[in-house]
């Protein structure tokens, strides 16, 4: 079972993908799309989203894209889900159940169990997750390592 979101699942990917290969050059969304075999247009709403809360930097330009706009090691996996959560609650939200039961058994419950989701979230670094993938070997010809920002 998962619990993340579609969105938030691609959000974490495509940091850790920006982070891997935005070296020398920004990662353009073509190449992010087609690294994950999305189309462009699913990446596009949660890559503004992260660059309107300062994960990610837009670059403008016929070689423009992507790139962090933190180090790695200071944006954690929660940082980026809370940013997809916020983003998807600004979309057409379900209607919530009102009832005393919603209120005081069942949101509390969700909340707490949330809360401690995004707390093992928030141990997890960008840095951590690029460092996972490399061993993983789930990396494609990455370029010079290169870690100014």
């Amino acid at each position: 079972m998962n619990f993340l979101s579609r969105r938030s699942l691609l959000a974490i990917s495509a940091v850790t993908d920006i982070a891997l290969y935005a070296r020398p050059m920004p990662v353009s969304a073509k190449a992010l799309a087609a690294r994950h075999n999305l189309p462009r247009r699913h990446l596009e709403p949660v890559l503004q989203a992260l660059v309107h809360h300062s994960v990610l930097k837009g670059v403008r330009g016929p070689r423009g894209g992507y790139e962090l706009a933190r180090e790695r090691r200071r944006i954690t996996a929660a940082d980026i889900v809370r940013i997809t959560m916020t983003a998807e609650a600004d979309d057409t939200p379900s209607p919530l159940p009102e009832s005393r039961l919603a209120q005081l058994v069942v949101g509390p419950l969700v909340e707490r169990g949330i809360a401690a989701f995004l707390a093992e979230l928030d141990s997890v670094t960008v840095e951590d997750l690029c460092t996972r993938a490399q061993a993983a070997g789930a990396t494609e010809d990455l370029p010079a390592a290169d870690f100014t920002i």
